[in-house]
């Protein structure tokens, strides 16, 4: 039986954070599984005919200034690119500067009164009401703060396109600080002097992608201490026992299985399938998320510039959004990602997605006659985690059972929660940190 101080599940940049930080007090006493062949969870990079794509857009918009120089410290000869957003909405055959809501004014006259009403009898405090707007949702946060026009032209169809279901049932503070909020006197101030900064207004992007950040990340991991190709199958809590099971290439598929005692563990994988794993009788059915199904689409040559990334509304094109990585790393052929989402139970028909998705980059005039030159798709399962009541309370709740036996769950899916990539690196630092 093997024994180690730290087990760390997954080797994705929270687990790999996690690792770091422990490497870097002096404790090299841990081992992180990995079920995959390589490292870096969803942020892996495919480089293919001379194009850079990840397996979807990982833009990098950093807070902490000294976690950004830690990065690059570890990326020598990296070049690293600082982009002003330039995003908009398609919208009836045009783009509106995104967000959408603080850029009203950019609509045809009839449409624009119609929003700026609402807004205005959604948000002002003039106007009497026999009855407060509940926010019990998001789908009432966002018809109670935004009214009934700009909901039904942009926030509702394209969220409920991300998200794959009804937004009735996600928590109103489903995406945290990451949803565009702004008030009437913000939105109508725009119309005279724009300024759509958001909490990714100014992103970093590698040139080789994002598996450069995860690789700098995994420089500062002791040697010898990733096991790939090996899945956790179960934990027990009460004797920090975990059972796991290994893929060997002597001979091809043959399963080989192994134990290892623990002092601590840190998981970040979904959380549903990790408290299955470690035995917690809990509800599956609170454990909502979607799929979305990446292609990247490399073409002979350029299409539109001065565009990084576009959001799809309307439910008649089968993608949400579709970005141009060679807009973002200056180069000059076209080199996009393509965005489609499905629910959690759906089986993604991908090449019939596939011929759906060139018919309709050619309708929104995304391909205006280019040569498709080269292609990748990935399905990620889970995308989006649905946060709601329940499960937040019950994450909450099998969470304390968790810390109770020296068990963690972090990071975007092990906290079943929206944050960004640099959230989880500060995460699994604070967590390290708080150990004695």
């Amino acid at each position: 039986m093997d024994s180690v101080r730290t087990l760390i599940v997954g080797a994705g940049m929270t687990g790999l954070a996690t690792a770091a930080a422990l490497s870097e007090r002096g404790d090299d006493d841990y081992l992180v599984l990995e079920a995959d062949a390589a490292i870096g969870g969803w942020c892996k990079t495919i480089k293919k005919d001379g194009f850079v794509w990840d397996y979807s857009g990982h833009f990098f918009h950093f807070k902490h200034a000294d976690i950004e120089r830690w990065l690059r410290d570890r990326m020598p000869g990296q070049r690293v690119v600082t982009i002003e957003k330039r995003s908009f909405v398609a919208y009836n055959g045009t783009l509106v500067d995104f967000p959408f809501q603080k850029n009203i004014h950019q609509l045809p006259k009839d449409e624009f009164i119609d929003c700026l009403s609402d807004l205005y009898f959604a948000q002002s405090s003039d106007v009497p009401r026999a009855v407060t707007p509940v926010e019990n949702s998001f789908a009432e946060m966002l018809q109670a703060r935004f009214g009934r026009s700009i909901c039904e032209k942009f926030l509702v169809p394209y969220n409920e396109k991300l998200y794959a279901c009804d937004l009735s049932g996600l928590d109103k503070d489903a995406m945290g600080r990451f949803f565009p909020h702004a008030n009437l006197t913000e939105i109508v101030a725009n119309m005279r002097r724009p300024d759509n900064a958001s909490y990714n207004s100014t992103f970093t992007y590698p040139e080789g992608g994002a598996i450069e950040y995860v690789n700098a990340v995994a420089s500062a991991v002791a040697p010898g201490r990733i096991a790939l190709n090996e899945t956790l199958v179960a934990v027990d809590l009460d004797h920090k026992l975990a059972r796991t099971a290994r893929t060997s290439t002597r001979p091809a598929g043959d399963q080989a299985s192994r134990q290892i005692r623990f002092d601590r563990l840190v998981s970040s994988a979904p959380f549903d399938r990790f408290a299955h794993a470690c035995g917690l009788r809990h509800d599956a059915a609170v454990w909502d998320y979607n799929k979305v199904l990446i292609f990247n689409l490399g073409y002979d040559r350029k299409g539109a510039t001065g565009i990084h990334w576009v959001y799809y509304p309307s439910r008649d094109t089968v993608f949400y959004r579709v970005g141009w990585y060679d807009n973002i790393l200056g180069t000059d052929r076209m080199s996009l990602y393509v965005e489609v989402g499905f629910p959690r139970n759906a089986r993604p028909d991908v090449q019939g997605t596939r011929a759906r998705v060139l018919r309709d980059l050619e309708r929104e005039n995304v391909v205006t006659g280019q040569a498709l030159v080269a292609e990748h798709s990935v399905v990620l399962d889970p995308a989006y985690v649905h946060i709601t009541k329940s499960s937040i309370a019950e994450r909450r709740r099998l969470g304390e059972i968790l810390r109770n036996h020296s068990v963690w769950s972090i990071g975007r899916y092990g906290g079943w929660t929206y944050c960004s990539i640099e959230d989880n690196i500060v995460e699994a630092r604070a967590l390290v940190a708080s150990w004695k």
